[in-house]
C-alpha cells in the first residue's frame, strides 16, 4: 500500500485510472482528487471494488472497459494513474498514445509498474519466463520497460524510483518495480 500511496501522491483534480481492477488505489487517493472515471476490462475486477467504492470520498464512474481506444475528449484529465496495469495491455503503445491524448497539456502520468530487470541475470530469466507468465497471469509481460514506454509515447519522466521489492532472491524476474511521475510533452 505504500507503493500505491507513493503513486497517487501529487494526483489532483479529474483523474482516470487506467486498469482500475478491485480498487485498491482508492484509500491511497489524496483529497486533492476530485472524480475519478475508471477504465476496467474485467466485470468481476468492478464487482470486486463496489466496497471500495462504496466507502470512498471520491466519486467513482466506470468509462472504458480498454485503454487503448478511451471515449474520452482531447486534454479531458489532469492525470492519469496506471498501476501494474502496463504489463498486461496488449497494444501498450496505443493505450499511452490514448493517455497523452485526454491528459491535459501539463498534466501528469502517474506509474507504477514491474518490468524489465537493469540487472542482466535477471533479465535473462524474466526473458526465459514471460511466455509462462502470460499464460499463468493472462497478458502479463515480464520484460516490458514501462519508464522507456511512457518516454516513446511522448512524455518526459520528472520522477522515478527504481528497486526490487523485499523477498527472496529467486522471486526477482517479478519483483522489479518502476514508481514514476511523468508529464506531457
Amino acid at each position: 500500500m505504500a507503493l500505491r500511496r507513493d503513486a497517487c501522491g501529487g494526483l489532483t483534480g479529474r483523474v482516470l485510472e487506467i486498469g482500475f481492477g478491485s480498487g485498491l488505489n482508492l484509500p491511497a487517493y489524496p483529497a486533492s482528487v476530485t472524480t475519478v472515471d475508471a477504465v476496467e476490462p474485467s466485470d468481476l475486477g468492478w464487482e470486486l471494488s463496489a466496497e471500495r467504492r462504496s466507502r470512498s470520498s471520491v466519486p467513482v464512474d466506470r468509462v472504458g472497459l480498454d485503454g487503448q481506444r478511451l471515449a474520452a475528449a482531447d486534454a479531458t484529465y489532469d492525470a492519469v494513474l496506471s498501476t501494474f496495469t502496463l504489463c498486461t495491455i496488449p497494444d501498450v503503445e496505443a493505450a499511452l498514445a490514448e493517455v497523452r491524448r485526454v491528459l491535459r497539456p501539463g498534466g501528469a502520468l502517474h506509474v507504477l509498474e514491474h518490468g524489465l530487470a537493469p540487472d542482466p541475470k535477471v533479465a535473462a530469466w524474466q526473458r526465459r519466463l514471460n511466455g509462462l507468465q502470460g499464460r499463468v497471469a493472462p497478458g502479463c509481460h515480464l520484460t516490458r520497460d514501462a519508464p522507456g514506454l511512457v518516454e516513446e509515447a511522448g512524455f518526459t519522466v520528472k520522477r522515478l524510483e527504481q528497486a526490487y521489492l523485499p523477498g527472496p532472491g529467486l522471486g526477482k524476474p517479478w519483483t522489479f518495480v518502476s514508481l514514476a511521475t511523468a508529464v506531457r510533452s
